[in-house]
């Protein structure tokens, strides 16, 4: 079938995958309310039908999952089938494929749930498993929270809605309880002796008066979120999320509730906007797009009860980057709006030109050059003016490449990919530890080369990025690749494109695929992305 035969989306005129049976594209189907946040119920004639009794009766998961997917009209894809079970789409991809069924019972119960799939169609009995107060609160947040898009009013998404002190406590995805046993390996030394004791299972004692016996607990979450960010930066999201939460819900609300007043409560706050902040990311990292607008909120409200303007910044920056992610550049815009008013209140310089170059992308993705122009300008002087300004730990990683990753972003945004490649160039010349962000700008750069049609040049570079994929836990790395993908399909059968297109597919990525990412349609100068974070 050639690209002018190809069925377009008639919602927002993009090209359906080859294997969407549906009448809409991925993102589009994403955005009805009931595909945001949970599987849908099925009628019981649903579960009736031949197919899904024939992969039951082989007592193989995979295969049950393929004939739901297709017996569904319109087909979910595997990227939103893979959000409803907490899996990556290559996940999904392998266990459909898969000649050996799965046999682990605690990943069979948690996907059955996901799914709603009755008990007596499955060949292994549901565990009982009551509904606690917290979970009831975790979901009436969720279900508040929603997802980003052109309706949401900027600012008002995220100061609308006030929980109090919620930590979501989610299921662990697949692999995490192998991680979570690597992940003392890859901590070395930075654990403390009670973080090492989280990990293998030690239950806190609620009434022991944490704050009497450690008078250092706010340095400790630091020390923890130092750890946590380091794994985070090299390993994706999906290597440590599950220890965060666990994490938060353990040892760092219980200290949140404990505090009154005192000296030591508004560094105990900031320490634990700071965790929240990461715990945003890492959820926005493995698709877990309800919980990481969750946290990112709860860490700003905490910036407030702190005081700390620097921080709650950095919080509104990070929801602006993640707004544009999302494919509400008006929110964006907002936001960064917002996190330049309380970096100019701060006095922070380096803050300035980071909320700066996000208002940039969110006006690149407006269409505005001239706006988007003029805030690069902005960003690029006050940056310049930062050189002596001291850092954070948490915004080391905001330096000269990360801004060039910005700044390539939003030229190729625009539509201007031979303005964006030298910054794009200039963003891969960063320090050790992030394996991840070298993953995103290094699919960046390969996307800007696609635009330009210098086939070769970007599919090595693809290489590169499916290399580096292979070792990181991102969904957010997978929709890099997707765009590039979607980018060089229409010269997939040239033979550099055919080589990588075959070593995407290796590690479980369909270069195919819609980009698996909530967002609205793109305009022709070119598809949204994110730089690294």
């Amino acid at each position: 079938m050639t690209r002018s035969q190809r069925r377009l989306c008639p919602s927002c005129g993009a090209y359906l995958a080859a294997d969407n049976d549906g009448d809409q594209c991925g993102p589009c189907q994403r955005r009805a309310p009931e595909f945001i946040q949970e599987a849908p119920r099925l009628s019981a004639d649903f579960w009736q039908a031949d197919a899904l009794a024939e992969a039951a009766a082989e007592r193989h998961f995979g295969k049950l999952l393929l004939a739901y997917r297709k017996l569904q009209r319109p087909e979910p894809t595997q990227a939103l089938v893979g959000q409803w079970l907490g899996l990556t789409q290559g996940q999904v991809s392998r266990i459909e494929r898969s000649s050996t069924a799965v046999r682990d019972l605690d990943k069979l119960d948690r996907w059955a749930r996901a799914l709603h799939i009755p008990e007596q169609l499955l060949w292994f009995s549901l565990t009982a498993r009551p509904i606690g107060h917290g979970e009831r609160v975790a979901l009436a947040a969720s279900h508040a929270s929603g997802a980003y898009d052109e309706g949401h009013d900027g600012v008002g998404t995220y100061l609308a809605a006030d929980h109090g002190s919620i930590v979501q406590a989610r299921p662990p995805a697949e692999g995490d309880g192998v991680h979570r046993r690597q992940f003392i390996k890859s901590a070395g030394a930075g654990l403390t002796a009670v973080g090492a004791s989280l990990l293998v299972g030690t239950v806190p004692n609620p009434n022991q008066r944490r704050s009497r016996e450690r008078p250092d607990a706010s340095a400790e979450i630091r020390e923890m979120t130092q750890v946590f960010r380091r794994l985070d930066n090299r390993y994706g999201g999906g290597h440590s999320r599950s220890v965060v939460t666990s994490y938060l819900n353990s040892t760092v609300a219980p200290l949140l509730q404990e505090s009154t007043t005192g000296g030591g409560r508004s560094e105990l706050f900031a320490a634990a906007a700071e965790l929240h902040h990461l715990a945003g990311w890492m959820a926005y990292d493995t698709g877990h797009h309800a919980d990481g607008h969750t946290h990112l909120r709860q860490a700003l409200r905490l910036c407030h009860e702190a005081d700390d303007e620097r921080l709650a910044s950095e919080m509104l920056a990070g929801m602006s980057h993640q707004a544009a992610f999302h494919g509400a550049p008006d929110s964006a815009v907002d936001l960064a709006l917002a996190s330049q008013h309380s970096a100019k209140r701060s006095g922070s310089k380096i803050l300035q030109a980071e909320a700066a170059v996000m208002e940039a992308h969110g006006l690149a993705l407006q269409g505005d050059k001239t706006g988007c122009l003029a805030a690069l300008s902005r960003a690029e002087e006050t940056f310049n003016k930062s050189a002596a300004e001291a850092r954070p730990d948490w915004l080391t990683y905001f330096d000269h490449a990360y801004l060039a990753a910005k700044f390539a972003h939003a030229f190729r945004d625009l539509g201007l990919a031979r303005d964006a490649e030298p910054f794009a160039r200039r963003s891969l010349e960063m320090t050790d530890g992030y394996e991840r962000g070298r993953l995103f700008n290094t699919a960046l750069l390969a996307t800007i080369l696609a635009d330009q049609r210098r086939l070769e040049e970007s599919s090595a570079l693809g290489m590169e990025a499916t290399a580096l994929a292979s070792s990181v836990r991102s969904m957010r790395g997978t929709s890099y690749l997707q765009d590039l993908g979607t980018r060089l399909a229409p010269h997939r059968n040239v033979n550099p494109v055919k080589a990588l297109f075959q070593s995407m597919t290796e590690i479980g990525v369909s270069p195919l695929d819609q980009v698996s990412r909530p967002g609205t349609p793109v305009r022709a100068a070119g598809r949204r992305g994110t730089p690294h974070q």
